[in-house]
């Protein structure tokens, strides 16, 4: 497809913006790490929510949300649905912690918590696992979306998306590297505001499509399980001709709901906050804001994005899923056959007969059956009309700059103040080497971009390989007999189970053990009984360390033993702000689920979710107020 001059403009014109934003902040970035990469501690509330916000709105993401949907109907979201439980616990216990304790980043924490070599080792280690290799995973399948909208936009040749993608992450190398988090997080209001804009865009004209007939057609064409929120007990395969088959299991959904939320380790949903959810909580003007702003993250992450990207999943269904039950069954046969195989769109193609003589709709039917999230393109490319395809590009654009600024930021942030000044703790002249820092993420970006092919597998693998880490990250906090081993063969154990689970039981297990997540479920269970048992065969962190953190950040929890030895005043956890937490995540929820009620569903539907949000502020508010939170 060729763009009109209008798109061009566009386009040209929003990369000089944020260009200019690195220019216009960099004077601000200067002096400190602290003005470098936390913004000089003060960021309001908004500001820091949405950069929240803009940063987990990837290219991938509606992409991943249309694969989803496509595979599983809209109950497939709650893979990350599930995460606003630990997401409103990190709000009303975790955010106020992360600002009070005063720290530049999340792995100095690890310096005020933990004592002895272990914790050095900890706290280097952590740099370069979390900063640069997980870093290069996330930025892998972010550079992995942004290529495949390319090629399947453009058709263009893979040496020029290359070309493409490289430029496009130096326009974020310049700005973040010249403005630090405050031009990032200024960027990102621009770019959340441009990206939410394209997607509704996209969504009302897919939606006036003949062949989709608006929100009713929807409802008349595909089966009532595929727009149920919530999985079935029992195992469906709806044929309304739709081409569907429902795949979410109850046992995975008992695992998202029940586990997967507080034990696994995932960028932007760290159990008791993380990554650059923490970084946003520290660079705000103080714990009010802190708190604030990740409230505002959970309610726009979870009830203002999805809906859009939903309606387009749905469509692309009916626009690609429906012909693809018209083409010969010959066809249909081998691409089943090849996809059992895991073979790649490229692969499956010079295996079907007379594939150049199909018409562009089958041809883009197979590839949504192929990769379904390839559906999202395909309705940018077929209905778009000039200036409207530059504005959603934009969007695109602004979406995948969004994360990889805040990835390079943040990054940059572990390996210079959590390793580099623990090997030259005098150096001058810090806010240059973060920069070249920056650019070196960038550089191992790439490379992670070389090694992986598929999304799904990235995912995959951080959520295994963090599968029981969770709850040390949250007990840290709360429990004073955590030490640095702990954390340190928490981070560790997973790898081992993930690999006995991956090579010795799933090979040995039936279809259902593997469906309901049971290797997950191992890996959980592994890590958890290793560092427990590594925590009481090994001594508690120094007492005046513990001293120290206790009085600094104040936390409640299981401390009571500590500070009775101590004569120290014991905070305990409050029952009311407990209630907050699960009435506020029942509310967030309500909301979610009022708007799919009102988009897809009766009177009933609407009524019962109305009540139950409006009941949660209620009762959230009233808690609240009786919790007396310190802020």
């Amino acid at each position: 497809m060729t763009l009109a001059a209008i798109d061009y403009i566009i386009i040209i014109s929003f990369l000089l913006l944020s260009l200019f934003i690195g220019i216009y902040f960099k004077n601000k970035a200067e002096g400190s790490l602290v003005n470098f990469f936390l913004g000089g501690r003060n960021l309001p509330w908004y500001i820091a929510g949405i950069s929240m916000v803009a940063t987990t709105f990837a290219a991938d993401t509606p992409l991943a949300v249309v694969e989803l949907v496509s595979a599983n109907g809209i109950s497939g979201n709650w893979v990350w649905w599930s995460f606003l439980i630990g997401g409103m616990l990190t709000t009303f216990f975790f955010a106020n912690l992360w600002r009070r304790a005063n720290i530049l980043t999340e792995l100095e924490f690890i310096n005020i918590r933990y004592s002895g070599k272990e914790a050095v080792f900890l706290r280097g280690f952590k740099s370069v696992y979390l900063g640069l290799f997980m870093n290069m995973m996330v930025i892998a399948w972010v550079n992995i979306a942004f290529k495949a909208i390319l090629e399947y936009f453009f058709n263009l040749p893979p040496e020029y998306i290359d070309y493409i993608v490289f430029a496009t992450m130096l326009i974020a190398v310049i700005y973040t590297s010249l403005s630090g988090l405050l031009g990032v997080a200024i960027t990102d209001m621009i770019q959340f505001v441009i990206a939410m804009t394209g997607t509704v865009i996209l969504a009302v004209i897919v939606l006036n499509q003949p062949e989709v007939g608006g929100l009713e057609g929807i409802k008349a064409q595909l089966p009532d399980d595929y727009l149920s929120f919530f999985p079935k007990l029992e195992e469906t395969n709806p044929d309304n001709n739709s081409g569907i088959t429902l795949a979410l299991s109850i046992g995975a959904f008992l695992t998202f709901v029940g586990i997967q939320w507080w034990a696994s380790w995932y960028p932007g949903a760290e159990p008791g906050g993380g990554g650059y959810i923490a970084q946003r909580m520290m660079s705000a003007k103080n714990e009010k804001h802190s708190v604030l702003a990740t409230l505002f993250f959970q309610t726009a992450h979870y009830c203002l994005r999805p809906w859009p990207w939903i309606i387009v999943g749905l469509a692309a269904v009916i626009l690609f899923g429906k012909p693809y039950k018209q083409i010969p069954q010959e066809t249909r046969q081998i691409v089943s056959e090849c996809k059992m195989k895991n073979m790649e769109l490229n692969e499956i193609t010079p295996l079907i007969p007379n594939y150049e003589n199909y018409t562009l709709q089958q041809k883009q039917a197979i590839a949504f059956e192929v990769s379904p999230k390839l559906g999202y393109i395909f309705c940018m490319k077929n209905y778009l009309p000039k200036g409207i395809t530059g504005l959603l590009l934009v969007a695109f654009i602004a979406a995948y700059l969004s994360t990889i600024s805040t990835q390079l930021n943040w990054g940059a942030s572990l390996l210079v103040n959590d390793l580099f000044l623990l090997i030259r703790p005098k150096t001058k002249s810090i806010v240059s080497i973060s920069r070249i820092f920056t650019l070196i993420i960038m550089i191992f970006g790439i490379l992670g971009t070389k090694l992986f092919t598929s999304i799904s597998e990235v995912w995959v693998f951080i959520l295994e390989c963090g599968a029981g880490l969770g709850l040390v990250l949250i007990l840290r906090w709360y429990w004073w007999r955590i030490n640095a081993w702990s954390e340190i063969s928490a981070t560790l154990a997973p790898f081992i189970g993930y690999s006995i689970g991956k090579w010795i039981l799933e090979p040995n297990m039936n279809i259902s053990f593997i469906d309901n997540k049971g290797t997950y479920l191992f890996t959980v269970l592994f890590t958890t009984v290793a560092w427990i048992s590594v925590t009481f065969l090994t001594q508690p962190t120094d007492e005046k360390i513990l001293l120290s953190f206790y009085k600094k950040v104040k936390p409640s929890g299981v401390w009571k033993k500590f500070t009775k030895k101590h004569q120290l005043k014991t905070y305990s956890l409050n029952g009311w702000l407990i209630i907050t937490w699960l009435s506020s995540t029942l509310m967030i929820y309500g909301i979610l689920f009022l708007i799919g009620a009102i988009l897809f569903k009766g009177k009933p539907e609407i009524l019962l979710y109305g009540i139950l949000s409006a009941s949660m502020a209620f009762l959230a508010y009233f808690s609240f107020k009786r919790s007396n939170f310190t802020w």
